[in-house]
This record gives C-alpha cells, structure tokens and sequence, in this order.
C-alpha cells in the first residue's frame, strides 16, 4: 500500500490557518541581532542544562556553568536545524498527494514557518557559536521495517510530532527566562508561538492515522508503542552532547555522559520534559501508561 492507498486525511484547520495568516512576520527582518551579548548571562536557563539538579553541575566553575549554558543552547539549536530539515523533507514529498490534499493548505504555511525558523536558528549558532553541531545519528528504524506503509507512515508523523513537542516545551520556559540574552528569549518566544500550531497539527494527523492503523492492522500498534517509546528516549538523549561538554572546558565528556543520562535527577527531569507528550500519547492509546496528572 503506497502513500496514496492510505485514506484521505480530513481534518478542520481553519482556525489554524487563520492564526497562521494573522500571525504573520517577518523573520529576515524582525529580529534585532545584538554585536555580541552579554558575556556574564547564560543562553539557555540553566534549570534546563544536561547536568542541572546534578552534583556534576555543582562542581563546574561559574566559568564553566555559563559557558556549558552557551554551547548546550548551541547544541539545541542545532537538533533544531536537522529535525526541521528532515520533518519538511517529508512534508514536501507529501504536500500533493492524494491522501494529504485536504491539509496541503496548511502543509504550505508549515513549511514556510519551519524554513525561517531553520534561518534563525542558523544564524543565532554562527553569529554568537561561530559553528552548527553536526547531525546525531537517528535512531534506526530496523524494528518497524515489516509494518505496512500506514504504520510506518503514522511513524513518520509521530517522530515528527515528538521532536516538536520536547523543543517546544523548552522554548516555553526559556521565552519568559528574564536571565538569557532578549535574543534568546526572543528566538525562544518566537518559535513556541508558532510551534504551538504546528503542534496541534501534528497532532490531529497522528491521531487520524492511528485510527486508520486500528481499523486495518491493530496488531500493529504494540509495536508502534515499542518503538515510539525507544524514540522517546533518543530525543532526550541528543540533548546530551559530549562536544557541548568538551567545547565548555569540562572533561572526560563521554563518562559524564553517561553519568548526567542515569542520574536520579536527571531521570526525573526527563519525566517532566516528556509529561505532556506522554500524556497525549497514553490518551490517544499509542502507548501503554497511565495518563500523567495535569
């Protein structure tokens, strides 16, 4: 079954739409981009650092603590480069197709908004960081090969929808940080305000072809669920990168990898970050969990 077998796919985005319209600007021109900024000031919150609520964040230099701030935001803006070009690649291929043709309205205003807010993404990482990480590695997809097309094309949404859901959930404590740089917090505002449609869009597409899977292939989505939960934990781990550690002047950046990702408190701040995104998921029945309390 190719792309076009699978059912159209209706949704009401008028309100969307609208707000897409209204709420535009212009990025090119919008932001104020200082010289420099602020050298004493943290880039991202610091409640939100890989090593934060950690006895390893207490033992950095204040030197060191801001620095990892600058090359974690460095870092976050960068998974932000290659997840938005890799989600407009798979809208692109599907913008015209049959199934989509209901949404392709909207497909549009998504992929205008995510090639701009890929621009100032960029240029906040070369002005400020003189440099973008390169890609990480993706999670590889062995285990769902054998699902039919409607599956693996509810995966492609779903890892879509999970990358926007966690980045949001950052730009929304960081847009109100009074301690970041306005650049930051601007850039942080910006996108959260636009990701919060493109969330809701993500997810009534996730939720339509859910369906679709339950209808056709049930004993599918168990293995959706396996999969979805492995994905959950690659996003979370990509936060964690051992060059933002070395480039912060902290060493032995590998085994404090692996440190920072199995400490209790980090552990705890992963539940937080992925709450809502679990929640949804719980609700809509693709995981198995009981739904986390508001």
């Amino acid at each position: 079954m190719a792309v076009r077998d699978i059912e159209p796919v209706e949704l009401d985005l008028d309100r969307l739409e609208q707000l897409a319209s209204s709420g535009y600007y212009n990025p090119y021109t919008y932001f104020d981009w200082p010289e420099t900024i602020e050298p004493d000031k943290p880039w991202m919150s610091e409640s939100l650092t890989t090593l934060a609520g950690t006895e390893m964040w207490d033992e950095l230099t204040r030197e060191q603590q801001v620095a990892l701030t600058r090359y974690e935001t460095i870092n976050f803006f960068s998974l932000n480069i290659h997840g938005i070009r890799e989600l407009m690649s798979e809208v692109v291929m599907r913008i015209h197709e049959r199934t989509y043709a209901g949404v392709s309205e909207f497909m549009h205003h998504f992929i205008g908004e995510e090639n701009e807010h890929m621009w100032f993404f960029a240029q906040f990482c070369l002005r400020y960081g003189g440099k973008l990480y390169p890609a990480q590695p993706n999670l590889q997809a062995d285990s769902v090969e054998h699902l039919s097309p409607l599956a693996r094309e509810l995966i492609v949404f779903a890892r879509v929808l999970i990358f926007e859901e966690i980045v949001d959930y950052y730009n929304a404590h960081m847009a109100t940080d009074e301690s970041l740089p306005f650049i930051a917090r601007e850039i942080n505002r910006v996108h959260h305000q636009d990701e919060s449609r493109h969330v809701a869009f993500g997810r009534m597409i996730f939720v339509n072809l859910l369906e679709q899977v339950r209808k056709r292939d049930p004993e599918e989505v168990p293995v959706i669920a396996e999969y979805l939960e492995s994905y959950l934990q690659y996003s979370i781990a990509t936060l964690y990168n051992p060059a933002a550690y070395r480039d912060a002047g902290i060493p032995d950046a590998l085994k404090l990898r692996r440190r920072a990702l199995e400490h209790p408190a980090r552990k705890e701040a992963h539940e937080q970050i992925l709450k809502r995104t679990r929640r949804f998921l719980v609700k809509a029945g693709a995981i198995v969990g009981e739904p986390a309390e508001s």
